[in-house]
């Protein structure tokens, strides 16, 4: 929101603390586990919604607020995101937790929904703090700009908001449904690709014309694959200076045999064959350790990450590391055409090298056993195959599969000649639905910044037209004033106590851990060191900052547990800075 923007006459600009009230005093956490306590063996209807953020985080048996209230993140939201919200409005009965303010209107002044609007409107980038985790202190959040209108022009821009943007959620609607649509026809397309569906015509008007089946096609592939094998081994003999031994060629390792049990019946011409029958699968190579040495990295050879390989629509041309000599000696250097498939982690990710590249050994290699037939079907038929794949790793703490696994998985064979025109097919239908799908992204992107427009013309007074019988914002602004006042006189709060020094709380923080010796929560930590529920954010943060300084000297640890923080002593003897 910009400051040199010239309001309407009877606007005015102000700080939120001025105008909004915040009721950060109702806000509670409580760690997953306790929730989960709490509401086992509970009715939906017994729960109410427990806030966090940016939205729902889970369900609680309890509620502490019971108005309706804008929850404006105080961490974790996309406060530097100039289309996502940082701010949404809840009604009813329920929970929030530390990580949202709790911001209202006064009744019949400042309408809940103009504040809902405006701070998701306004620019935080001021108004923020934090290095790595940005944080909008309750104090910086009192000093954010607020644009005030009078009370009954505040309801004819919401209205008018609320009918623009019905408007553009029915458009965005209609474009996420021809997402999934996209999505679905992606799938189908791929399915009746590898069953035969997508070039039967093909195959009625080539009838006569194929001049090797799939069966033929497999056996030819078997021939080479053995050849290929025998001249490899020779080879090897060779270098070594040594005379083949007698029966040597009984060592080939055949390659796994289909298991056809329970599988569609394929097109006439097309035959079930296993991977290993078809190609050559090898990991990439790491012979040393550790894997990530600087020494390994920086040279010419461009090394292949499973990232890359995910991101890939089918072609790797270029890759963001690339491998020393010392790198390569303990890798391999892959060739161009070969197909990438990730065994670890996202499992059955597929692209194929348009370069020569190495890779870790979190991937596999696969190369055709003939150059004739295109690895490109292999890849798209892998696209099919990630869910099996995915279904048959093992269940370990990180889910991978083997060669072993991906030796006995089975494709259709058809001709050379089909398979030419199966993946030709699938290239240009890809393509097509490549370009509907950026088309698609291009209007929601469109549709999120009409919304930021909107907003910038209803805060600048350009969305309704003013009426001069409205109350201006300067009485309305006195008025707030004044029933604060009225307000505080009718329920005074108890004063709260005197807060402890720092340095008497940090030793009883210290003596809280000692005695802990383990990970404690911080908001138990506090809790037994005095520091009860609604003490202010910016306390909070003090004491922070302080454990942030005993972090630093290695005193202390702070790790982050779901929504908590956890601290540990590291060290007994600690003494005051």
């Amino acid at each position: 929101m910009s400051e040199n923007t010239e309001l309407p006459k009877n606007w005015i600009k102000c700080e939120l603390g001025e105008v909004v009230e915040i009721h950060d005093n109702e806000r509670k956490p409580i760690n997953n586990s306790e929730r989960n306590s709490r509401i086992e063996n509970k009715a939906l209807n017994e729960l109410f919604p427990y806030y966090g953020a940016t939205g729902q985080v889970g369900w609680i048996d309890d509620f502490l607020s019971n108005e309706e209230s804008v929850l404006v993140g105080e961490d974790a939201a996309p406060f530097l995101d100039p289309i996502k919200n940082k701010a949404y409005l809840v009604k009813g009965k329920f929970w929030v937790n530390n990580h949202a303010h709790i911001l209202r209107g006064l009744q019949g002044y400042v309408s809940n929904k103009f504040i809902l609007h405006q701070m998701n409107y306004v620019d935080y980038q001021e108004h923020v703090s934090g290095s790595t985790r940005l944080k909008l202190t309750k104090t910086a959040l009192t000093k954010m700009p607020f644009t005030l209108c009078p009370f009954n022009e505040q309801n004819r821009i919401t209205d008018k908001i609320d009918e623009l943007f019905s408007e553009l959620d029915a458009g965005v609607k209609e474009l996420e449904a021809a997402q999934i649509k996209l999505k679905h026809y992606r799938q189908s397309l791929l399915k009746n690709a590898i069953e035969g569906a997508l070039t039967k015509k093909w195959r009625d008007d080539n009838k006569d014309k194929i001049e090797e089946t799939g069966k033929e096609l497999l056996n030819r592939i078997l021939i080479e694959r053995k050849q290929r094998w025998e001249q490899n081994k020779l080879e090897e003999f060779k270098k070594k200076g040594k005379n083949p031994p007698k029966n040597w060629q009984d060592k080939y390792p055949e390659p796994v045999q289909p298991d056809t049990t329970d599988l569609p019946e394929l097109p006439e011409g097309w035959v079930w064959a296993s991977i290993s029958q078809i190609g050559w699968l090898d990991r990439g190579r790491s012979k040393h350790r550790p894997r990530n040495a600087a020494h390994l990295y920086g040279g010419k050879y461009p090394f292949v990450q499973t990232g890359e390989i995910r991101a890939a629509e089918q072609y790797i041309r270029e890759t963001d590391k690339t491998y020393s000599e010392d790198g390569l000696a303990q890798s391999k250097l892959w060739s161009k055409g070969t197909m990438c498939i990730t065994i670890a982690a996202n499992i059955g990710e597929t692209a194929i090298l348009d370069i020569e590249a190495c890779f870790p050994d979190s991937i596999v290699g696969f190369n055709c056993v003939i150059a004739e037939m295109p690895v490109e079907y292999v890849e798209y038929y892998f696209r099919v195959l990630k869910s099996k794949l995915n279904d048959e790793a093992p269940a370990t703490a990180q889910k991978n599969i083997n060669l072993e696994i991906l030796s006995k998985e089975v494709i259709p064979l058809p001709p050379i000649k089909e398979q030419l025109t199966i993946v030709e097919n699938l290239n240009n239908e890809l393509e097509s639905i490549k370009w509907q799908q950026a088309s698609i992204k291009l209007g929601l992107n469109q549709s999120e910044a009409q919304r930021k427009n909107i907003l910038k013309s209803a805060f600048s007074g350009q969305l309704v037209s003013q009426n001069p019988d409205d109350e201006p914002a300067s009485v309305l602004l006195e008025k707030i004033k004044q029933e604060r006042v009225a307000l505080a006189k009718i329920s005074k709060p108890r004063k709260q106590s005197k807060p402890r020094k720092r340095v008497e709380l940090m030793d009883t923080l210290l003596e809280v851990l000692t005695a802990e010796n383990d990970w404690i929560d911080a908001q138990n930590a506090f809790q037994k060191c005095g520091i009860v529920d609604g003490t202010s954010t910016d306390r909070i943060e003090e004491i922070y900052t302080e454990l942030r300084k005993l972090e630093k000297t290695g005193r202390i640890k702070i790790q982050r547990q779901g929504d908590f923080d956890q601290l540990k002593l590291t060290t007994q003897d600690i003494k005051e800075d």
